[in-house]
């Protein structure tokens, strides 16, 4: 897969005939809070209601200090009800950022392309990473355009964040009402606020393109440098898109292990640095300006145990022929299982391994484990039989085919890395 400076994808054919699903309403986005994939998860990772509610009034507060749009205290929010789609989309532009993050682009393309999904009983949440070169059926765009068939990266040139949660809908199958549009300071300014991500890599390693340089082992990442082993391509398992999207999310996994660990989750003076390095750097759906609407989504995933976490790769396959040639071609029938397992509520668990771009290191227990226990029975042993009779059955996890890699928040993973002979 080419790496050669890329301005927008060529338009390389065109299927009228391709079903479409459910569409996303055309909801202009706005300039508003938070930053980057990983300062989404921290603000809706928050550990408690009121620190949740008091965080995101403050925000709303500071961003807009002189026109009444909150009221004289925080609000009392309750966990948002059902299932909730966010997609949350990183952008390769430069255009007003402080970081250059490696390799230019003279391009707006959308290189980070992550689905969010929390049951609709809030017990599991899945974050689905869509590669960027995967071939897919674009849409017609709210704002025009669309209506061909190219790589993923080229849509949010096409037709920007409303068109690309169009195609992620067409390719998922799931309504996307919330969607968010990052850009590169947010990631430097989020592993500031946390103290650093931890990451072991597997070899030193070194990318010639980013000029991210690491020895081999465990290392603690911020700001630019942690920005720059998140890009790094070149420098990780085979060197393709494959490879980082699971490099991406070990590092994800181990922020959110981070999130949930006790020092940092009871500490509202962590939280508010958190919350105030990501008020910046972000594009959010009119469905999301709400704060009521980020505390709510706190507060449905603040009990979720970290096993429940999971972090997939849309399964694709690479090496096809013709409009697939040098990209990746979506696996539509492992998907499909994928899919009606989210869409059914139904808990998933992993069969393949942890991506072209990891290895499994160790599992960890919760931090911070649910809080949700079973009442106790009470009354006499002539009561037994009849509650255990009427106790629901525990719930089967479907199980993912093989082709289906990626990796829960429990699990500590370690990136392959690539020598600079191998790139």
């Amino acid at each position: 897969m080419s790496d050669e400076p890329r301005t927008r994808a060529r338009r390389v054919a065109r299927d009228s005939g391709i079903i479409r699903h459910g569409r996303l309403h055309t909801r202009g986005p706005v300039r508003v809070i938070l930053g980057f994939i990983g300062g989404a998860l921290a603000v809706l990772l928050v550990s408690t209601v009121s620190v949740a509610s008091i965080a995101v009034w403050d925000i709303a507060r500071s961003v807009k200090p002189s026109i009444d749009l909150v009221a004289d205290a925080p609000p009392s929010v309750g966990a948002i009800e059902g299932p909730v789609n966010l997609l949350l989309v990183g952008s390769d532009s430069r255009d007003g950022q402080v970081s250059a993050a490696g390799e230019d682009s003279s391009g707006t393309l959308n290189d980070v392309n992550i689905l969010l999904h929390i049951s609709a009983d809030h017990t599991q949440a899945t974050a689905i990473s869509i590669p960027r070169d995967m071939v897919v059926h674009i849409p017609d765009c709210p704002g025009g355009g669309g209506g061909w068939t190219a790589p993923m990266n080229a849509i949010l040139t096409e037709g920007g964040l409303p068109c690309v949660a169009l195609a992620v809908s067409e390719l998922t199958g799931l309504d996307i009402p919330y969607a968010a549009l990052v850009g590169f300071d947010g990631v430097v300014g989020l592993s500031n606020a946390v103290g650093g991500v931890d990451v072991c890599v597997t070899e030193p390693m070194e990318d010639s393109y980013t000029g991210v340089t690491l020895t081999a082992g465990s290392h603690t990442l911020s700001g630019e440098q942690a920005l720059l082993f998140l890009r790094s391509r070149h420098g990780v398992g085979d060197g393709s898109d494959l490879g980082r999207i699971s490099s991406q999310q070990g590092f994800m996994s181990s922020l959110i292990r981070k999130l949930k660990s006790a020092g940092t989750l009871s500490n509202p003076v962590a939280l508010f640095s958190i919350a105030k390095a990501v008020t910046s750097n972000m594009t959010l759906s009119t469905s999301l300006s709400n704060t009521s609407t980020l505390a709510a989504m706190a507060v449905a995933l603040k009990d979720i145990p970290l096993e429940s976490v999971t972090f997939i790769e849309y399964p694709g396959t690479t090496g096809g022929e013709g409009v697939y040639a040098g990209k990746v071609q979506p696996d539509l029938n492992a998907a499909a299982i994928l899919f009606a397992a989210l869409q059914a509520d139904q808990a998933i668990a992993l069969t393949g391994d942890t991506g072209r771009g990891t290895v499994l290191s160790s599992t960890v227990p919760d931090p911070e484990p649910s809080k949700t226990t079973k009442p106790e029975k009470t009354g006499t042993a002539t009561d037994a039989p009849t509650d255990a009779a009427t106790e629901a059955p525990p719930a089967v996890a479907v199980e993912l085919p093989s082709s289906v890699s990626g990796q829960t928040a429990a699990q500590v993973t370690c990136t392959k890395t690539r020598s600079l002979a191998e790139q």
